[in-house]
């Protein structure tokens, strides 16, 4: 298969995984491991999380709403503490970017596309995102976050949107998440899907499916 554009989430493929984050966070409290993952799945898509990520609430707002829908499962949290250390995660993976680069050599399109949040100044169009994002921009073609778009992953017409401004076919573009969901979602459009648990076999799979070598790859902190 000859493949034309590479889509890439952000947060647990070309950032660190904020999931190690909350995993954290959980231990830190003597929570169940992945309790707060369930609530957002739950409550989804019209929970706190899944509003955040769209552009309906401000961070101030989601904060209590999303602490609210956790002690309703049970569940006592700081969100504000959670996602500090959720942004402490948030650092760039060199091999990641190093990749990023040699595709775009080989003239493919490549895109992020993330699920997101705006900054503490407001929500949606034109807010500053609140996860490490702005300073890759500058490493893709294509650039969409779900606070701006006010839609989100799993959503497929998130994935179309992608597709579109690569001026790609769903069945020509690679999508690399680390979560099984947003996954599935991409394959059911035709999309060839990679799920990142490491960014070393990601990128093995990535290589195989691509057809060419994406180079020595940076070692280091960052790239696990």
């Amino acid at each position: 298969m000859s493949y034309t554009a590479v889509v890439f989430d952000l947060g647990g493929v070309v950032l660190g995984s904020p999931l190690h984050a909350i995993r954290r966070y959980e231990t830190e409290l003597g929570l169940p491991h992945n309790s707060i993952n369930r609530v957002v799945a739950d409550t989804a898509p019209h929970g706190a999380w899944s509003r955040l990520e769209r552009g309906e609430l401000s961070m101030e707002a989601f904060f209590a709403d999303f602490e609210s829908d956790c002690l309703s499962a049970g569940l006592e949290i700081c969100a504000r503490t959670m996602f500090e250390q959720m942004g402490e995660e948030s650092k760039p993976r060199p091999a990641m970017i190093h990749a990023i680069s040699e595709i775009r050599e080989r003239g493919l399109r490549v895109g992020a596309l993330t699920n997101n949040w705006a900054s503490a100044d407001g929500a949606g169009e034109g807010a500053a995102p609140d996860d490490g994002t702005r300073a890759l921009r500058g490493h893709f073609d294509v650039f969409i976050e779900s606070c701006v778009v006010g839609m989100r992953k799993p959503d497929p017409r998130i994935y179309q949107l992608a597709c579109k401004q690569l001026e790609a076919e769903p069945h020509a573009t690679v999508f690399l998440d680390d979560i099984g969901s947003n996954l599935k979602s991409a394959r059911e459009l035709g999309l060839h899907t990679i799920k990142v648990d490491t960014p070393e076999a990601a990128l093995a799979e990535l290589e195989a499916a691509l057809g060419f070598p994406l180079g020595e790859r940076p070692t280091g902190p960052g790239n696990s």
